[in-house]
């Protein structure tokens, strides 16, 4: 098939590079040439014109995209052409902070207590209901720690506020956690389902920047009680491909931070990690075929991102069961370069291996 991807950042480029040995072709509607999947397929540059959208719709047999901070506009303008996996549902709840707590709400999925706020005035009011410590964030286009700011006292409110730039935003209490999770599945057309184990994640300055797989002390009851909320909103939805939670784990619960309709970087490490990558498996639910296995290949994986500059990459390449993605951009202060995957069959390999690539974490 012709698979069309809106955007062309390097989520794109693992989506390209596990669609080619399926026999597919891919497209992209990109903002520029020198974007990281530029090079591996058709690229259209999306400059505004009506004919650029609609020239990338007739050449694809079937559309994804890779963040959901892309328009719902445009999806839904597509769909009348063409499919558009996941749909336009998906997409309108998952970037927006507000609609996506009140569909945990509705699904009895627990979530911490929110408000949403439009002024200073409504602010205030937010604390007074929800309390401090909190985290005041942007309702639309965060992503990376971007669009956040930690309230810790009354007095920090109008900088808070003003840091919002005065766009729509949520207060959310702030959650008391014992560490951050995440569970990548996979929804075909079919309803079949299929889920990666919990992961471990660590992250610095709101960037990810480490996540261990699978999570370690993990019980068959948190995972099930992971997928029981993966499961009720991959079918409300009607989502087609991958989705992603970010969970806290709580001294006595597991609670949804928030959502991602798309692959994810706390997925990576199953390029090497898993018998079907992330990547792939979207690519076999788009185009509506059987779903690979999600299973381990090895007892313990990792996945490291590079962030900022490259570092000394050549320390990477020694290393027996390391694995090293660049994505070909330039280096620039909290920028994803690429990444780092390592796999290995004893947690003692695994922390030798991290402790051997220390220079590329905080």
């Amino acid at each position: 098939m012709k698979i069309g991807v809106l955007g062309s950042g390097q989520l794109g480029k693992m989506l390209a590079l596990s669609a080619y040995p399926l026999g597919h072709q891919m497209r992209f509607l990109a903002s520029s040439k020198e974007d990281p999947s530029s090079l591996l397929g058709n690229t259209f540059i999306q400059n505004g014109s009506q004919e650029i959208i609609e020239e990338f719709s007739k050449n694809s047999d079937v559309v994804t995209y890779e963040s959901e901070n892309t328009a719902v506009s445009i999806v839904k303008e597509i769909s009348q052409k063409t499919m558009v996996y996941p749909s336009a549902k998906s997409l309108f709840t998952s970037q927006h902070r507000g609609r996506e707590k009140s569909l945990f709400d509705k699904l009895n999925i627990p979530c911490t207590s929110y408000q949403m706020v439009n002024n200073l005035s409504e602010l205030k009011i937010a604390v007074e209901n929800i309390g401090l410590p909190a985290i005041l964030k942007t309702a639309t286009d965060g992503y990376d720690g971007k669009g956040q700011f930690l309230i810790q006292s009354d007095s920090q409110l109008d900088q808070a506020w003003k840091s919002m730039s005065g766009v729509e935003s949520i207060l959310e209490g702030f959650v008391n956690f014992k560490r951050e999770l995440s569970l990548v599945a996979v929804r075909g057309v079919d309803n079949t389902h299929e889920y990666y184990p919990l992961v471990e994640n660590s992250h610095h300055n709101g960037i990810l920047r480490l996540t261990i797989a699978p999570a370690q002390n993990v019980s068959p009851k948190l995972q099930q009680q992971a997928e029981s909320y993966m499961c009720s909103l991959l079918d409300e939805m009607d989502h087609v491909g991958v989705l992603t939670i970010e969970l806290f784990e709580t001294d006595n619960n597991l609670v949804v931070n928030e959502m991602a309709p798309r692959v994810h970087n706390s997925g990576h490490w199953t390029i090497e990690g898993a018998r079907t990558s992330q990547f792939e498996n979207h690519i076999r639910a788009i185009t509506e075929t059987p779903l690979g296995d999600t299973s381990c290949t090895y007892k313990y994986s990792a996945m490291i991102n590079i962030i900022g500059e490259q570092g000394p990459i050549d320390k990477v390449l020694t290393l027996k069961n390391a694995h090293l993605h660049l994505y070909n951009k330039t280096e620039r202060e909290g920028r994803k370069l690429g990444h780092i995957t390592i796999t290995a069959n004893t947690l003692d390999d695994l922390n030798t291996s991290l402790e051997d690539l220390s220079d590329f974490m905080p």
